[in-house]
């Protein structure tokens, strides 16, 4: 549990990026054994954006993040991080961070890969936080880029359906009187369900082989049910415990923005807080589980759409492999991300 001191950080700019390419659940039907109905009825997906052949999580993390520092009205040369979350970089090394970082033109700044599953960007915030807190930089930019549809196993029924690509960057700077700010976090760790969630081979554990290969070892396997009671239960424990520290409550939330990885989840844990639906941002209808870019998608979303106001209470949360989880409380600005 992190309460935040030092001076006060807020999000200035919010940036999104999303391939051109829509797969629905009908066209799935069409190589996998399964039906739209299937599908919605269980996880509330009906489509998801897959990105075209050769693109990489740095590609779009490039255009998010693009997107977020020109909103910023930040010169590139004025950035002194950046951070990239994601469970699908380019590669193990060189971090994708150096080439969003080189490609914005921010050639000063430095760079790195934060691996925390589908918790990542709430990591990544919560970094970028306390580096600005403690008036390490002036300004970092995180991003959360997944192009996950180059990790599936397109014949596993049980993972293909749930994913898709896309990339949200955010602009993290010391907060100016009505800017908003952030209020703490909470983090946390399970190792223990560390198989539960994950892409077996392909590092030092288990070195990619022919045998890795023919076994389809370097696919991403998930055990959906154990995931599930994981997920339902550590987001409103963590939710609790970040509004406690900040001394705020429940019913004091405007908007509840959790990783997007299943409807059922997402009602769970919602309707366990006790935070109204017409409280809680959702897009995975549209785009499937976007892992590390998922929240702030929806966030930047929400702030397009009107739904925040200056002073608006903010929960968002993050859960994944690892087992990994993140909430973030903050106070939304005057003006929020453009």
């Amino acid at each position: 549990m992190v309460g935040l001191e030092g001076r006060a950080v807020t999000i200035t700019a919010l940036g999104t990026a999303l391939p051109d390419r829509e797969v629905t659940n009908d066209e799935l039907s069409r190589s996998l054994d399964t039906t739209d109905e299937w599908i919605r009825q269980r996880t509330g997906i009906g489509a998801r954006r897959v990105a075209a052949p050769g693109v990489s999580a740095s590609d779009l993390g490039i255009l998010a993040a693009r997107q977020a520092v020109d909103r910023a009205r930040l010169p590139p040369e004025d950035i002194g991080l950046v951070i990239t979350a994601s469970i699908s970089p380019d590669q193990l090394f060189p971090p994708t961070a150096s080439r969003i970082a080189y490609e914005i033109g921010a050639v000063r700044a430095g760079a790195c890969d934060l691996s925390a599953g589908c918790s990542g960007f709430v990591y990544a915030l919560a970094l970028a936080s306390g580096m600005v807190g403690a008036g390490i930089h002036e300004h970092v930019v995180i991003v959360g880029a997944e192009v996950i549809s180059s990790i599936l196993d397109w014949r596993d029924r049980s993972t293909a359906v749930l994913f898709g690509d896309g990339a949200g960057a955010a602009v993290v700077a010391p907060a100016t009187e009505g800017g908003g700010r952030i209020l703490g976090f909470d983090l946390g760790s399970d190792g223990a369900g560390g198989p539960l969630l994950s892409v077996p081979a392909g590092g030092s554990r288990m070195p990619a082989t022919h045998d890795t290969v023919d076994a389809r070892q370097h696919y991403l396997k998930m055990n959906g049910r154990e995931v599930y009671r994981f997920a339902t239960r550590i987001i409103g424990d963590s939710a609790t415990r970040v509004l406690e520290q900040c001394g705020r409550r429940i019913d004091e939330i405007d908007l509840f923005v959790p990783h997007q990885a299943n409807m059922r989840i997402i009602e769970h844990a919602a309707g366990r807080l006790g935070i109204p639906r017409e409280r809680v941002c959702t897009n995975l209808e549209r785009y499937g589980n976007t892992s590390c870019a998922s929240v702030p998608l929806c966030l930047d979303e929400a702030s397009a759409s009107g739904r925040l106001h200056e002073g608006d209470l903010v929960l968002l949360m993050g859960f994944g492999a690892g087992l990994t989880w993140g909430a973030c409380l903050m106070e939304w600005g005057a003006a929020g991300p453009l």
